[in-house]
This record gives structure tokens, sequence and C-alpha cells, in this order.
């Protein structure tokens, strides 16, 4: 009598830096993909900058999963030049780890940020300025109050909203940062070939999210 093959348990960890990408992904976890387990490391950024992210990465022990994602904004690149330096050692950080064969950690950047993706999820969003978007179409009085909703995964996914609608709107596309990357589904190995950022595409609105869910097999 032959065994039952067994699933192949894929963890990842998540370093995020806002309480709108915290919120988007602990909802996540409670849709039922029993093969999925997504580790939340919800990261303070506030007066630290990209330079307290590293910081914050460095410190955290070895764990055994099968990659790391590593969630920014970009418009801090935008507001504060003096935060290029720490951004570019967050990225060498990450290619480091990458080169090395270990655990693959990919940086995806949201340009300028998670409220303009969350936006993506709507099928008849156009490019509107994203504060009026959210008060008009999602009925949140502040950009504050959809900031610190706990269930903005459910409200960006639902009837025709949801991630595969920005999946769609992204991809393809030029982006700022981009990961080259193969993931052998058989027994789930990854690896991360190379990690491109193009400055002269900071001004162009985007994301590479759509890594994180390919990656993840969502």
């Amino acid at each position: 009598m032959s065994r039952p093959e067994r699933k192949l348990q894929k963890r990842f960890v998540v370093f995020c830096e806002g309480d709108t990408e915290y919120n988007y992904i602990n909802r996540m976890r409670g849709v039922k993909h029993q093969d999925v387990q997504i580790v939340l490391k919800p990261v303070n950024m506030h007066g630290g900058g990209y330079s307290n992210f590293l910081k914050k990465i460095k410190t955290e022990p070895q764990t055994n999963c099968l990659a790391k994602f590593i969630i920014v904004d970009a418009d801090r690149l935008v507001k504060h030049y003096e935060e290029k330096d720490s951004f570019l050692q967050l990225t060498e950080y990450c290619r480091l780890h990458n080169k090395k064969g270990t655990i693959p950690h990919f940086l995806i950047v949201n340009n300028p940020d998670f409220e303009y993706v969350a936006c993506l999820h709507v099928p008849e969003y156009k490019g509107q300025e994203v504060t009026r978007f959210l008060q008009t179409v999602f009925g949140y009085q502040s950009l504050e109050q959809f900031k610190k909703s706990t269930e903005v995964y459910e409200c960006l996914n639902n009837g025709e909203r949801s991630y595969q609608v920005l999946i769609q709107k992204i991809q393809g596309k030029d982006k700022f940062v981009k990961n080259t990357y193969s993931v052998k589904k058989k027994n789930f190995e990854i690896s991360i070939i190379r990690t491109d950022v193009t400055w002269e595409l900071l001004d162009c609105k985007g994301s590479n999210m759509e890594e994180f869910f390919d990656v993840i097999d969502w």
C-alpha cells in the first residue's frame, strides 16, 4: 500500500514597513491555502528610513523558509534624497544573499506607495488621485482611515476587485525594481539571478508585487 503524497509546506517571511501592507498580508493568511505559511515581520521605519529597515532584517534570526520578501515604498526616495544611500545598502544586502545561494531575498518596491497599488486592484482605476479615489470608491473618510483598516484585503478582493486585476495592470510594465528569478515547482527551489534597479524609472508609478504572488504560488 503506497503512502499518500506529502505536500511541501511552503513557508515565507515577509518584512513590511506600513500598516496597510501588514493588514493586507495578515488577512491574506486567513485565506485557506493549506500548503502556504506566511510569517509577517512588520518593521516600523518612522524616523529611521531604509537604514532602520535593513537593521531590523539583519537582527532577525535566520529562519527556515523558502524565501524572504522585503516590501517597501519608493516615496521616501523622492521626498528625501538622502535616503538613496540607505536604499542602495538595502538592495546590496539582498543581492549578496542571493549571490550566496542561501535564502533568496526579494526586494519588492511599490512606487510611490502601497495605497497606489491598492487602487490598481480596481478595474475602473485609471490613474485618478489616490486619496480621493479611496474615499469615493471605498467609502473611507480619509487616507489614514484606509491605512488603519484591518479588512483591507477583503475590501480589495471583492467582486470585480482583486489582486489578479493588479497583476494584469503591472505585469510586463517597466519597473523601478525587478528581480529575475527561477522557481522549480517540483521541489520548490527558488533562486534570484539578479535584482535590477533602474533609477530612470523612479518617476514612473508601478510595482513588482506580481513577483510576490507568483513565487508564493497564490
